[in-house]
């Protein structure tokens, strides 16, 4: 089991943060990862591109010249592909990109992301955002704490876990523009992870990812049915 400091809001020492091999430790799986991630950005395609036919677009009902005698090549319409205005050969229709993943493989995806990221020693756990009030001058102070935005350098994409109930913190982070992205522990994916360069969980919401996603967890079992001596 990995072991990862915890820190504080302000970027003191807070204890450390235990990271089961199980999800933080396993050798990432680059071909599954591929397949997963180009899954999902398949399934973000929105597929509603689409041309006319020959069939489709407006005129051309008549032979444009006769068959012979003109000394021109022939021709049946002036909507055929080759004509300007014409119909397009071969063009794309409307279709769905997305792409059948199974679920065992997402899971495995998702263990080597978070594994990848743990190697690199990319990911930060916070014990509390000690955020009251929604204000985005304090979750930058707080990034800039954390050394996660230092002036003159580069800004490096963060990934943040947050907890549903937390909504002063989700309302402080979401206006630091497209180097910061939020997610819930249960919409946690391959992709999301890979985009950025940090992933910070908080305490709770680390304790929520492994209750979640560790192989530890386990399907609620189904309720017996009352025999009919039960009362």
């Amino acid at each position: 089991m990995t072991t990862v400091p915890m820190t504080t809001a302000s970027g003191a020492k807070a204890g450390t943060a235990e990271l089961p091999d199980d999800l933080f430790g396993i050798t990432p799986n680059a071909s599954v990862l591929h397949q997963v991630v180009t899954a999902q950005l398949a399934a973000r395609r929105a597929g509603t591109h689409s041309t006319k036919t020959r069939s489709e677009v407006a005129g051309g009902g008549a032979k444009p010249w006769r068959q012979k005698g003109t000394g021109r090549a022939r021709q049946g319409s002036i909507r055929s592909p080759q004509w300007r205005g014409g119909g397009i050969a071969h063009g794309p229709k409307p279709r769905n990109y997305s792409q059948r993943t199974p679920k065992k493989m997402v899971r495995l995806a998702l263990r080597s992301a978070l594994s990848d990221r743990a190697a690199d020693g990319k990911v930060m756990v916070v014990d509390d955002w000690g955020i009251d009030a929604p204000r985005t001058k304090r979750a930058t102070e707080v990034l800039e704490a954390l050394g996660l935005r230092v002036k003159g350098e580069r800004e490096a994409r963060v990934l943040l876990v947050l907890d549903r109930g937390e909504e002063a913190t989700w309302k402080s982070f979401r206006n630091l523009g497209p180097r910061v992205q939020i997610v819930l522990p249960e919409e946690l994916n391959p992709y999301d992870i890979l985009v950025n360069d940090w992933i910070v969980f908080s305490a709770a919401t680390l304790e929520a990812t492994i209750a979640r996603f560790g192989q530890s967890a386990k399907p609620a079992a189904a309720a017996e049915p009352e025999t009919e001596g039960a009362k």
